[in-house]
């Protein structure tokens, strides 16, 4: 099952989010817009406007709060993919070309810097202060994140707690965050809004987890990507962590890294069987499975209602998604 037909009652509602997000990149700059249009039509799962649709389910809708939420949380994510790539260096994303590759660095930067700035003039539509703290906070949390993955880029030393740190600021705040705001703008107690927030982080750990084990076990076609990318960038996922638990597999990693800029695609494949040798994906699952336990856990408080049903099975796909 696709992830898209779990949710595809809410398609009246995820076009209008669609809808206002192409309005909301519309600049009067040619470079500007044809580059975060780009970006835009290049398509993704629109995971955090749906996490904020159905969290909101749970009490009194207001479509136009989500939609406002919605928004704004989608066009940070999008700047923060522009600024990744620059970062990353990275020429393909979804198997297209990024922004980077086709307009340079400094046209990047800037794209993201516009996207995300009109992220926050979205926000200032809804006129309760605690959305607007509880944003703040988050995106400062995903600055601090990116900074440490780049602190930590080739730090073979790093623990597994680091790691989750890092995710956690990565990707599992943002979803979070789609969550608590979409039960926010529905008028959900504190405690409802805290279970849901919960949720949306557990299943963001378990999200970029899968996301680390798939950079080793699919294609490149599948990615959209090379396969090991982030390895290959110096990012140091949990495969990684736990493959090194193997002496063998540390030592040729740490010989084939000894210079990362003369890595060959060759010596990528070498490493990346290497890993496949280990239990390392295995014990990856493993954990992945955990958080997903708790996000389920966290849903139980709930009435049985279609968002629930909704929201389980996401869970459901995610722990199983190959792409």
């Amino acid at each position: 099952m696709k992830l898209p037909k779990t949710y595809n009652y809410l398609k009246k509602e995820l076009d209008l989010i669609e809808s206002s997000l192409m309005d909301a990149i519309h600049a009067k700059h040619p470079v500007l817009r044809e580059a975060s249009t780009q970006l835009l039509k290049a398509g993704g799962k629109r995971i955090r406007p749906v996490f904020v649709l159905l969290s909101s389910q749970f009490g009194n809708v207001d479509i136009e709060q989500v939609k406002t939420v919605a928004v704004s949380l989608e066009l940070i994510h999008m700047a923060t993919l522009v600024h990744d790539d620059v970062i990353d260096d990275a020429e393909l994303r979804r198997g297209k070309p990024t922004i980077k590759k086709q307009y340079g660095n400094r046209v990047a930067m800037y794209t993201g810097d516009y996207i995300l700035a009109r992220a926050l003039e979205t926000i200032t539509r809804l006129e309760n202060p605690n959305i607007h703290k509880v944003l703040s906070e988050t995106l400062v949390e995903v600055s601090i994140g990116e900074i440490e993955q780049i602190k930590d880029k080739y730090k073979w030393d790093q623990n597994v707690r680091t790691y989750l740190r890092r995710i956690k600021r990565k990707t599992a705040l943002l979803i979070a965050t789609s969550c608590q705001l979409g039960a926010m703008t529905s008028g959900l107690t504190d405690k409802e809004i805290n279970k849901l927030y919960q949720y949306g982080y557990y299943i963001g750990m378990s999200y970029q987890i899968i996301d680390d084990i798939l950079d080793f076990t699919s294609s490149a076609e599948e990615l959209g990507k090379p396969a090991g990318n982030d390895l290959y960038q110096g990012n140091i996922t949990l495969p990684v962590l736990f493959a090194m638990q193997d002496q063998n597999f540390k030592k040729l990693l740490i010989s084939t890294f000894e210079n990362p800029d003369t890595v060959s695609v060759d010596q990528m494949g070498t490493v990346i069987r290497a890993l496949k040798d280990t239990e390392a994906i295995d014990q990856a699952y493993e954990l992945s499975e955990r958080y997903l336990a708790k996000a389920f856990h966290a849903l139980r408080d709930f009435p049985q209602s279609k968002a629930k049903i909704t929201l389980e099975q996401i869970a459901k796909y995610i722990g199983k998604r190959k792409t």
